[in-house]
């Protein structure tokens, strides 16, 4: 095979080939020995079609069919087996920014305030901004008393997406907001990363969390090349927060618990980080601003020696055959009046 010549991606498929001769034996042999079959047993051959309401084919007419459906059936095994030929040959390269995602799955991301959830919006919101990455390596934390790596930092975005749906407020057994811990979690999986890469991390969150020296720390992960992006979710009106079996929860004093988002507390710690700060809405625009900040700064290295071939298949050219062939199958035949038939 010439490096840029016709191939099968799946050669093995061409072994369903194969079966085209075992099926034109039965064939022939089911006409050889096709008068003893025991429907004879009970009616003349003259009566067998009144009977059964359709013909025996004559010797020709079954061959035409089986060659029309071997015909039919090397075209669909070819497709399978994947020809192509011609190839575009790309560079690879190293993206030039790394980016952490804290996710906060207490329980105010809940609250309903935002639709249809705040955690259901949040997940939307990394989905979108994941689908939208082309040039950042993204890691994924989950936190709420404890935090949990998800996703190491990574450039399969699809590994992220596969596991974005099953992220809820329910796999967390004690409630709070520690943010610190994320940090740090955070931080580590940095420290792993090119020491040329830019270095972030998205806090994806509420706000609803109080903890001393946060701002502090912060503002030493900044100093140290890490920035912090936040992206905040819900509303500054709020909301209660949901319990379990339709209930909401209540403080000591029996008063519902309310969350709202503390955009104020947010805003201060981006500052801190050295990070933007947004609220959640519909729009791409959110996702693009935070990829862009992400890169800031950041080049993209490629990797001497390291392309990748990549084919131009050829399936679909035997499809369009076979649906060529189909086509005529599909014709509607117009029956004549039977009181015009002598006319």
């Amino acid at each position: 095979m010439t490096d840029g010549g016709f191939h099968f991606a799946s050669p093995w498929w061409l072994l369903a080939l194969l079966l085209i001769f075992p099926v034109g034996a039965w064939l022939r042999r089911s006409k050889v020995y096709g008068h003893i079959a025991r429907i004879n047993r009970y009616a003349d051959t003259h009566l067998l079609p009144h009977l059964t309401g359709s013909r025996e084919l004559h010797s020709s007419e079954r061959w035409q069919k089986f060659r029309r459906w071997a015909l039919l059936w090397t075209l669909l095994v070819i497709a399978m087996a994947g020809p192509r030929w011609d190839f575009t040959d790309v560079q690879l390269y190293s993206p030039g920014a790394d980016l952490v995602i804290l996710l906060d799955i207490s329980r105010s991301m809940e609250v309903a305030d935002v639709r249809p959830s705040r955690i259901a919006r949040a997940r939307q919101e990394i989905e979108d901004l994941v689908s939208r990455n082309r040039g950042v390596r993204v890691g994924l934390i989950a936190f709420a008393s404890i935090a949990q790596v998800i996703t190491p930092v990574t450039e399969d975005g699809n590994a992220i997406l596969a596991v974005l749906p099953s992220i809820s407020t329910d796999l967390v057994r004690l409630q709070g907001s520690r943010l610190q811990d994320a940090l740090q979690r955070a931080e580590t999986l940095l420290a792993g990363q090119p020491e040329q890469s830019r270095r972030n991390i998205l806090l994806v969150s509420d706000g609803d969390f109080v903890e001393p020296e946060l701002q502090k720390q912060v503002a030493e992960l900044s100093a140290n090349g890490i920035r912090l992006h936040i992206l905040g979710i819900g509303t500054v009106g709020g909301g209660p927060v949901p319990g379990h079996n339709g209930r909401f929860l209540i403080d000591a004093r029996g008063q519902t618990i309310e969350s709202r988002l503390e955009e104020q507390r947010l805003r201060q710690l981006a500052e801190a980080g050295d990070g933007l700060y947004q609220t959640a809405d519909y729009r791409d625009e959110d996702s693009d601003r935070l990829l862009r900040a992400a890169v800031e700064g950041s080049q993209a290295e490629t990797l001497p020696g390291q392309r990748i071939r990549v084919w131009n298949e050829r399936f679909y050219w035997p499809l369009l055959l076979v649906m060529l062939l189909l086509l005529p199958l599909f014709r509607r035949y117009r029956r004549l009046d039977p009181a015009g038939e002598g006319k």
